[in-house]
């Protein structure tokens, strides 16, 4: 099938909403909060006990990190629990570092009804570009004031909610489970001391209309870059900086063009992973599918014990090695800047964006 646009995709889903065929879509504490289990997204009637019986079925998982990030490793666990519950008959292909494009074209590619991707791993908040508003929240700028104030909403009764919204939309996906890859912070290829001295800098953004609020709210010019080639447009001055959690910083060796890193923390990286209508309705059986489910739900429990520590163990190694780290122990100047982009973004939804900022 033809590959669309995000814009096409959008102008087509309104004619079909026209036509009644779309319903409407509507760092912290420490790994303790790990010991809820994930919400299902997706019913699975089936037994994933027996599923070792049914026929094998290959899916194709799409990471656009390297798998040393804490996303990657997350990536790796879902794969290895996946294999061992289905008793072998699903197998996952892992192809990361952005082998099969970055999470826009990905996204594009499985919204547009490809089947050479099953399941991928996407920002929280990447359906917005596809009219997803509910997820939109997850991406505002001091939204998380902690990590265990992001596992109390991922653990909630809540979350399904926002896991379901594509199927509400009628998009060809569906959430697995939730997790978090740390919070996302600044870094530059001339050093910062402060908010007032990324000023008429060129930051790399991925073309997201919260970045896009966050990134001029700072005084700083957004400019869309594809992550895959973020490292050369640092390298040869198309921008000034980016943004990103520390661990994936470090492992895409941006350090190396770009060597200092702001820890301002303006958005947790919340992260979902999902699966394709087709792969979940056309590949696997029932009890396939509740395999699927289950190794999602540890999959959760994996991550939330897994990324602070990383995290910390990264920002040390980076320290250690000689990277520019700048603590922000007063944010009171960034949440200021950030206060229309929370306006504009939260009209209709305030009750909502309310209930996620009472679960701290």
């Amino acid at each position: 099938m033809k590959k669309i646009s995000r814009r096409s995709f959008l102008a087509a889903s309104a004619a079909l909403g026209a036509a009644g065929v779309l319903t409407a879509c509507g760092g912290g504490s420490s790994s303790s909060t790990a010991a809820s289990t994930a919400p299902a997204s997706s019913a699975a009637a089936g037994d994933a006990s027996a599923a070792s019986g049914d026929p094998a079925v290959t899916l194709v998982y799409a990471e656009v990190n390297p798998l040393d990030t804490i996303v990657g490793q997350t990536a790796s666990y879902f794969k290895e629990q996946v294999e061992s519950l289905s008793g072998g008959s699903i197998t996952i292909d892992l192809q990361a570092s952005g082998v099969l494009g970055s999470e826009n074209d990905v996204l594009d590619n499985i919204l547009a009804g490809g089947d050479t991707i099953d399941i991928s791993r996407i920002s929280a908040f990447a359906l917005t570009s596809y009219g997803c508003k509910k997820s939109m929240l997850l991406s505002l700028p001091y939204t998380f004031v902690s990590r265990e104030h992001w596992w109390n909403f991922a653990n909630s009764d809540l979350a399904p909610d926002f896991l379901n919204e594509p199927q509400e939309l009628g998009l060809p996906v569906r959430g697995i489970f939730y997790g978090e890859e740390g919070f996302r912070h600044f870094f530059t290829v001339e050093p910062v001391a402060g908010i007032e001295d990324l000023a008429g800098m060129k930051l790399r953004v991925s073309n997201d209309p919260v970045m896009n609020g966050l990134v001029e709210g700072l005084g700083a010019s957004p400019t869309v870059v594809s992550f895959n080639e973020l490292y050369s447009a640092l390298q040869t001055g198309v921008v000034d900086g980016a943004e990103q959690p520390i661990a994936n910083y470090a492992s895409n060796a941006f350090p190396e063009v770009a060597n200092n890193l702001i820890l301002d923390g303006h958005t947790l990286g919340a992260v979902q992973v999902v699966i394709t209508d087709n792969a979940w309705n056309n590949k696997l059986t029932a009890n396939q599918q509740e395999a699927i489910m289950e190794a999602g739900r540890l999959s959760q429990e994996f991550n939330a014990s897994l990324s602070e520590e990383e995290e910390n163990r990264v920002l040390d190694e980076l320290k250690a090695e000689g990277c520019n780290v700048v603590d922000v122990p007063d944010k009171t100047a960034w949440q200021e800047a950030c206060a229309q982009v929370i306006t504009d973004n939260t009209a209709g939804l305030e009750d909502l964006y309310q209930q996620i900022v009472d679960m701290a």
